[in-house]
């Protein structure tokens, strides 16, 4: 099964601990591409999503049509998780390009490379 960044497909999550998303559930593959098809690397990086409105970056919204969501959804940029590939049931549709845009601005701000991707961070080796 070819995984490409910004397919959303369907995820068993559990087990899962405390706050974590949990059972089976769409996702975005958010890994590189050349990560995700080499066998030599078992993970593969995904943002859970949910039908529960979220506030701000780390919450984009999602339409439903081409990415195979029946409903306006969101990502949940704050849960992002590795994964073993075979978690993966299948691939359900893939998201557009705005939205993938988003998601990489929210990664950003989640992971504080906010400022390095503006220019305006300190430089580092």
């Amino acid at each position: 099964m070819r995984l490409d960044r910004g397919a959303v497909v369907v995820v068993e999550l559990d087990p899962t601990v405390g706050h974590e998303q949990r059972g089976v559930r769409p996702c975005i593959i958010v890994s590189d591409p050349e990560i995700t098809w080499d066998q030599r690397f078992p993970l593969v990086c995904v943002v859970p999503i949910t039908g529960t409105p979220g506030e701000g970056l780390l919450y984009p919204a999602l339409a439903p049509g081409k990415s195979g969501l029946a409903k306006r959804s969101f990502a949940l940029i704050d849960h992002l998780r590795s994964i073993d590939k075979r978690r993966v049931r299948r691939v359900f549709g893939e998201l557009p390009a705005d939205e993938i845009a988003a998601i990489d601005e929210g990664l950003a701000v989640f992971l504080g490379f906010s400022d390095r991707l503006r220019g305006s961070g300190p430089e580092r080796p």
